[in-house]
């Protein structure tokens, strides 16, 4: 299936490593160039030069903070000058810190709302005027399983990734008329360095493993593994493509069934 964005221009955020770097290579074999962004370095050059090799398509890198206006300014500015438009953005972002409530500070809730809403906002309102402009657009926000059933220990994530969630359901409706699809995809557990971190934080709340951690959340998922990266990069990209555009303002799951809600 061809998914009709060839030489479309892509901005993954957070791409140099786990789901962001998915997602940007899920893109680039369809045959979209990129715009990727990171805080590291050595990983984001090394994620864009693979990328570069596999699919031949152009890969633009910028190391920056999308926390932080400075870094979102980089980002969109290097879309801009490169490329000239954006037709793709998917939003991505650092999980938050685990742990209950009174163990964040006020500065912990700022950081998180910083990383993960606000940089979702102000990316979107670079790239929406050209998106209007040319009739045509795809926004996805990467959010969480926490949003539709929320997870114990991640306050931080169950809050702020909720609030995409209605940010993204407002926003879709808004700009449907002008060609313009905005969906989240909630991923579960899967593979990644976060959910490694997660487990390493869980083993020792409980005073287990991490081994231990893993084989608990398998039990939860019906498909009883844990996910591959490019499975939740695969529900991305088609939600990029031309075929899914009917389909605006969903939250959609990647997670082998663990969300047991009927919505």
């Amino acid at each position: 299936m061809d998914f009709g964005i060839r030489g479309k221009v892509a901005l993954v955020a957070a791409s140099s490593r786990g789901l962001g770097r998915a997602c940007a290579e899920a893109l680039a074999a369809e045959g979209a160039d990129l715009v990727l962004c990171a805080r590291g370095e050595q990983a984001l050059r090394a994620t864009a030069a693979d990328i570069r090799l596999a699919s031949g398509v152009r890969v633009v890198d910028i190391v920056a903070d999308v926390a932080t206006q400075a870094g979102i300014a980089a980002v969109l500015s290097a879309a801009k000058r490169e490329f000239g438009r954006v037709d793709i953005l998917v939003t991505n972002g650092g999980g938050p810190p685990a742990g209950p409530f009174e163990s964040h500070t006020p500065e912990a809730w700022d950081a998180a709302v910083r990383t993960n809403l606000t940089s979702v906002v102000e990316l979107v309102r670079g790239v929406l005027p050209g998106m209007r402009e040319r009739k045509w657009g795809r926004i996805v926000n990467v959010t969480s399983i926490a949003v539709k059933q929320p997870i114990d220990n991640l306050i931080l994530s169950n809050s702020v990734r909720a609030a995409v969630t209605g940010f993204a359901r407002t926003l879709a409706n808004e700009v449907a008329p002008h060609g313009i699809t905005v969906n989240n995809v909630m991923p579960g557990y899967t593979r990644t360095s976060r959910v490694e971190e997660l487990a390493a934080r869980t083993a020792t709340l409980k005073g287990t493993t991490r081994d231990a951690a893993f084989a608990a959340w398998e039990r939860e998922i019906p498909m009883g593994r844990l996910g591959d990266p490019a499975e939740f990069g695969a529900m991305v990209a088609f939600l990029c493509s031309t075929h899914a555009s009917y389909t605006t303002g969903a939250s959609i799951a990647v997670d082998g069934g663990w969300i047991r809600s009927l919505l």
